[in-house]
């Protein structure tokens, strides 16, 4: 193909919102945003779901983080394409006061409705949970619901549905030290039942953890952690009744978000920074951002770098859909949201 060519080509896929996918890595089979302009200046902490009519993501977007403005915002894509983000939750008090949104999770529910948990408060600290319904894959939602007192719903990464029909969602509180916690509900959030801590946060801080399946019914959850360096990991063996105490695993931590699935075949895959903390401090840089794929759960193995240029990649979501394919969603530099899709059976 002649150079003038390839670029009318590449000038194309990028007018339709694609970015070339690496080519070096069979595995990434596209990249792509799921908006170039938006009536907000800053997103972050995006979620996915596949519904009957195909992928959704939501994430919270506004002036900056906490702002009062920051509501959450949803894209669903229609074949090639995204729709433009829509604004569906804001934190309007009855008062008329607004405060900032936070963290929104989509849950797809077996051949019903769709879910979309999200927090409302002026911090991680005081904030509390909230739940929107859509009966039509998320072209309309439900009046606001808010959760009970002391419930905050899945805290960043997605619930699981277990076999007896609970949704178990992991979730976190940051009102006393970083401690995490798991919630369910057998009748879509209707009502609740919740684990207590599992760690007190003095100096094992955790939040944010995502849930994977084992063999013999064992859970396993990987954590945010505050200070270890590591994400930290916890097991039960009850339906998630139960949890193990907080373990170091080898996977460097800058105290920044993750995300992992369990695939229909039975490996588990991640995605997360593999950096180790700036030394005297509890974080690091939010590069590189890397996807990893494990037999156990315990030895890991990257499958695709996602990004590895200066710059913040943070905040993954990541779901498996029927087709075996792998979706992630991220925060790319605080400005856009990024969509790739893998194939979990390529790669190095």
């Amino acid at each position: 193909m002649k150079t003038s060519s390839l670029s009318l080509l590449i000038t194309f896929l990028l007018i339709a919102h694609y970015t070339i996918a690496q080519s070096d890595n069979p595995a990434i089979l596209r990249s792509e945003w799921i908006y170039e302009k938006a009536p907000f200046p800053e997103c972050h902490a995006s979620t996915l779901a596949e519904t009957p009519t195909g992928l959704i993501a939501a994430w919270f977007g506004g002036t900056r983080e906490r702002h009062p403005d920051v509501g959450i915002w949803v894209s669903s894509q229609l074949g090639a394409n995204w729709t433009t983000p829509v604004e569906v939750a804001t934190g309007v008090q009855p008062d008329g006061k607004r405060l900032p949104c936070w963290n929104p999770v989509l849950f797809q529910v077996p051949g019903a409705e769709l879910l979309l948990f999200y927090k409302v408060g002026p911090s991680p600290s005081t904030w509390w949970g909230m739940l929107k319904r859509s009966t039509d894959g998320g072209k309309t939602w439900s009046a606001a619901e808010r959760l009970p007192d002391g419930i905050l719903g899945p805290i960043k990464n997605k619930p699981v549905l277990l076999a007896s029909g609970v949704l178990l969602c992991p979730s976190s509180s940051e009102d006393h030290n970083w401690r995490v916690h798991f919630e369910q509900t057998s009748d879509w959030g209707k009502t609740w039942q919740k684990t207590a801590a599992i760690n007190e946060g003095v100096d094992d801080g955790a939040i944010q953890p995502s849930i994977l399946f084992h063999p013999n019914g064992e859970l396993q959850a990987l954590c945010r952690s505050q200070k270890s360096g590591f994400i930290v990991e916890t097991w039960s063996k009850d339906n998630g009744k139960t949890w193990s105490p907080l373990q170091k695993t080898s996977l460097p931590n800058p105290n920044s978000g993750t995300d992992a699935v369990t695939l229909k075949d039975g490996r588990q895959v991640l995605v997360y920074n593999p950096v180790a903390p700036t030394p005297g401090k509890f974080g690091g840089p939010r590069t590189p951002l890397d996807i990893a794929i494990s037999n156990d759960g315990k030895t890991w193995k990257t499958l695709a770098v996602l990004e590895n240029e200066p710059g913040e990649y943070s905040y993954p979501a990541v779901i498996q859909t029927a087709d075996g394919l792998v979706h992630v969603t991220y925060t790319w530099k605080r400005q856009r949201i990024r969509h790739v899709v893998l194939d979990p059976k390529k790669g190095k």
